[in-house]
């Protein structure tokens, strides 16, 4: 079987534009939403939303190669890559590589890709913590790079990668044709990523890298940066992701994947939107609820709001209320039933199978 690195049509891609028309005037529908909504921030609110927005991604695309990171520890990284202040604490240099390299994506993707910024985001992820051969340069050697699963003694590949020896030109034109693709949002992120894991010119960290080079090709595309949850879409999504990749390494015609990869890039843009809505309509919820609740309540309440636009899975119990707060039962059910009264939050269910979820709708129900 051929790869698509060794057919002759390679790397001269081919795909139906008009499966992807629509998503592409979604992305920049969507990316015009989502620096509006960003716009009704805080500047400490728009900073908090970027850091968590950095974080998470960092977070999410070691965790689709199997790394799980400390997220105190990534956060610290980052805030203290943004001139805030941290705890003292030590930083593993797993946690502290990635989040430079996001940091850098974000405050950099304008900047034309190249050699040296590639080999920089390399360094950056396994400087001071990797046995690799070759850091922050191509691999070497003359074994063929292969992605494999499998028992040792009966392999499944599913993909080779081609020799070190033709890295160097095929890399040099990979970073000319990104630089100079004038391609729609979308369809230059998804091919950018075929284009570079087909490749893989790394020992390891081809997917982190890879997954970087969609995110700045979207925000170059938008203009602005994404801050959308990619990593964490796919993460959500991981074995339909390699199963995508994979197939799409058998030929240069890339229209499966790229509508693959189109429909998670909008899937990442409307839950990174829902986010900074929510903490837009976390701040409205919280000011109007000023002085209107005891420490207790407000404690619990802010606990629930930590958990984003989903909540509390199931939502909020009586007993999760008493574990917060420290409440006793009754006091709990007080604290509950006077939060229900004042339109905080809504029960479902009854006796123990109460629970509560924060009210929202009936806010903005009541705001109008």
């Amino acid at each position: 079987m051929l790869w698509n690195w060794q057919q002759p049509d390679w790397p001269d891609f081919s795909w139906d534009e008009s499966r992807l028309r629509k998503a592409e005037q979604q992305f920049l529908m969507g990316s015009g939403r989502l620096a509006g909504v960003l716009k009704h921030l805080s500047a400490p609110d728009r900073k908090q939303i970027t850091m968590e927005a950095i974080s998470t991604e960092a977070l999410t695309t070691s965790e689709i190669e199997g790394e799980i990171l400390d997220r105190v520890s990534v956060q610290s990284s980052i805030r203290r890559q943004f001139g805030l202040a941290v705890d003292k604490q030590r930083i593993r240099p797993a946690e502290e590589g990635i989040s430079k390299l996001m940091v850098d994506l974000y405050r950099h993707y304008a900047d034309p890709l190249s050699e040296e910024v590639l080999f920089a985001w390399h360094r950056k992820l396994f400087e001071k913590r990797s046995n690799l051969q070759s850091i922050g340069g191509y691999r070497t050697g003359g074994d063929a790079m292969q992605v494999v699963s499998g028992a040792a003694h009966s392999p499944r590949i599913h993909f080779e990668a081609p020799p070190s020896k033709r890295l160097r030109r095929e890399m040099a034109r990979f970073v000319k044709w990104f630089n100079r693709a004038s391609l729609p949002a979308i369809t230059k992120a998804g091919i950018a990523h075929l284009y570079f894991e087909s490749i893989h010119p790394f020992e390891d960290g081809n997917g982190r890298i890879g997954r970087a080079l969609s995110e700045k090709a979207l925000a170059q595309g938008s203009g602005q940066p994404t801050l959308i949850a990619l990593a964490a879409t796919i993460l959500a999504r991981r074995k339909q992701y390699y199963a995508a990749l994979e197939a799409a390494n058998k030929g240069n015609e890339v229209t499966a994947w790229l509508a693959w990869f189109a429909d998670v890039v909008l899937e990442a843009q409307r839950h990174s939107t829902a986010q900074v809505e929510f903490v837009i309509e976390k701040v409205r919820f919280l000011d109007r609820l000023r002085g209107q609740l005891n420490s207790r309540q407000e404690k619990a309440l802010l606990r629930m709001l930590r958990e984003g636009p989903e909540g509390f899975k199931g939502g909020l119990s009586a007993g999760n209320y008493a574990s917060i707060t420290g409440a006793s039962p009754a006091t709990a059910t007080r604290d509950l039933v006077e939060l229900v009264d004042k339109g905080t939050l809504v029960r479902t269910g009854e006796l123990r199978h109460a629970r509560y979820h924060v009210a929202f709708h009936q806010d903005k129900h009541r705001d109008k």
